[in-house]
């Protein structure tokens, strides 16, 4: 499925499990869709299971946004003193559109806890009170972490506990959401390496994978200067940066964190930041943007080192890798309710970057990173960290233990239930005219209150590849150095067997180095596949 299928399906008003790879576009997708709802004028939260998920898309917790906080349970007391919360309820109540991030992280029983809560407040029987919800996520990466009280500790340490992930809540059955699984990739340009991302995630992982692997393997401080390092452990993290910031002879700049809002907010907007309360640099450290800035060209994730200081403003001024200076002022990270700041924390948008956790590099882009993965403990964990670079030549092991290439075996299988449901929905929503899918639309947001505004039946714009200028053929070709070639017939032969073998149009597309477009059109006329 495309963007724009998922956005057309979302504004329908149907509850919606938007997924995809690591680099489909999910974010994207929904900052279209956050977009449209205030055009419209439909009240709506954004969230996250993570406060760090939560501060990329602009919003709060599930967590806070729900009252439900750190609980585990909730009792019918727990529930009836949520529901007298003024705060809360006001919320909740003028909630229309509901939008979770990052779900593989959020825990079974905290779902159906939230729903319980929506329920209650609006006084209605339908799931989450009857907003719709947009769960967004990958259940290849990093899963809910299991809470265990110390008592229990030793008893559960290597059990699975049941009901771990959020689509085996009730709340996620009653719900019942249309799974968009998108299809696209804006994240690895590299067919040899998105073929290796992509046998990790099949759990097809071959000799061939492993020498890949394998051929990515450095010494300890055998890889170029000043890459950031990614590891398991916060220990290890705190560890190199500290160190080599102590190495830095020279001035040491401090930057403090200002913040507005209400406490609990505000201590929910610092926990999810990148970027520490106290950030101190020095000329010579190695920084990472944690926040985009389209105006000054960098991004989260983007890397530099700090050669010099404003001499008005005292900013850092970093040296990005394509030799371009920029300024870093301070930037807001805010919590929004309907247009409305309700906390906000401001910061230089940099941390150091030596090092930083798997966990914290969720939802990054990297052109290049020096990883351990030997320590690596939960499913997922390698997987997050080797998608995070763009090309198989940014990649750099120092350790990588078995664990690290496998994904969940639930999770395997689940995956491909969602890509059968999505493909379904694809097909319904595919035979429905634009006119009527229109209807559909106008209809949804009149029905919240909104204010209907005429609409194109428009293409999603696609996000381009890093890099990369929209329409150019030189550069789509360094994503698929087939694209717009003329076939041979030893081409067609090849992707007629790896069709018949059971790979699909996506992988076809990864290994022969052509657009999923051109694979498609292709098969279309080889007679394997119909046009729909």
């Amino acid at each position: 499925m495309t963007q724009e299928e998922a956005l057309r399906i979302m504004k329908t008003g149907a509850n919606v499990f938007l997924t995809g790879e690591p680099g489909a576009g999910k974010t994207y997708t929904i900052n279209k869709y956050v977009a449209y709802l205030r055009e419209h004028e439909i009240n709506h939260a954004i969230t996250a299971s993570t406060g760090i998920a939560a501060t990329h898309i602009n919003g709060m917790t599930i967590h806070s946004w729900s009252g439900i906080g750190i609980k585990e349970t909730l009792n019918k007391y727990d529930l009836d003193r949520i529901a007298s919360s003024e705060y809360v309820c006001r919320r909740v109540r003028k909630t229309k559109v509901l939008i979770i991030d990052e779900i593989s992280m959020l825990r079974a029983e905290t779902l159906s806890m939230v729903d319980a809560v929506c329920r209650e407040i609006k006084q209605k029987n339908e799931p989450f009170g009857g907003m719709q919800v947009i769960l967004v996520g990958d259940f290849f990466q990093l899963p809910p972490i299991e809470k265990r009280n110390l008592e229990q500790k030793q008893k559960n340490l290597l059990e699975e506990k049941q009901g771990r992930f959020a689509y085996e809540s009730n709340a996620w059955g009653r719900l019942s959401p249309i799974v968009c699984y998108i299809s696209e990739q804006y994240r690895q340009d590299d067919a040899s390496f998105l073929e290796l991302l992509l046998a990790i995630r099949h759990n097809i992982v071959s000799d061939k994978h492993q020498d890949k692997i394998k051929s990515r393997y450095v010494k300890e401080n055998k890889f170029p200067e000043n890459i950031t390092k990614l590891f398991s452990h916060n220990l290890d993290v705190d560890r190199v940066n500290n160190e080599r910031l102590l190495e830095i002879k020279g001035e040491s700049f401090k930057f403090d964190m200002e913040s507005t809002g209400s406490l609990p907010l505000v201590t929910a907007l610092k926990k999810g930041c990148l970027s520490p309360e106290i950030l101190i640099l020095k000329k010579g450290a190695v920084v990472m943007c944690t926040k985009n800035n389209q105006k000054e060209h960098f991004v989260n994730g983007t890397l530099g080192t700090v050669v010099d200081f404003d001499s008005f403003s005292k900013h850092p001024i970093i040296k990005t890798k394509n030799g371009k200076n920029i300024v870093i002022a301070p930037m807001d990270w805010t919590i929004e309710e309907n247009g409305k700041i309700k906390a906000k924390i401001t910061q230089i948008p940099l941390r150091l970057a030596w090092a930083m956790t798997v966990h914290k590099s969720q939802g990054m882009s990297m052109d290049a990173a020096v990883m351990d993965l030997s320590s690596v403990f939960e499913y997922g964990q390698g997987y997050v960290a080797l998608s995070r670079v763009r090309r198989l030549d940014g990649l750099y092991l120092l350790g990588c233990n078995e664990h690290a290439l496998k994904v969940h075996p639930q999770i395997l299988k689940q995956d491909s239930i969602f890509k059968k449901e999505s493909e379904d929905a694809q097909k319904t929503f595919g035979a429905i005219n634009a006119e009527e899918i229109k209807k559909m639309h106008k209809n949804f947001v009149l029905a919240l209150g909104g204010e209907w505004k005429e609409e194109k039946m428009p293409h999603l714009e696609a996000r381009p590849p890093s890099g990369a200028l929209v329409g150019r053929l030189e550069q789509i070709r360094t994503k698929h150095q087939n694209a717009y070639k003329k076939w041979t017939e030893e081409e067609e032969k090849e992707i007629v067997s790896y069709f018949k073998n059971g790979k699909s149009i996506r992988n076809i597309s990864a290994l022969s180095g052509r657009q999923v477009g051109g694979i498609r059109s292709r098969l279309i006329k080889l007679g394997l596949i119909e046009d729909k």
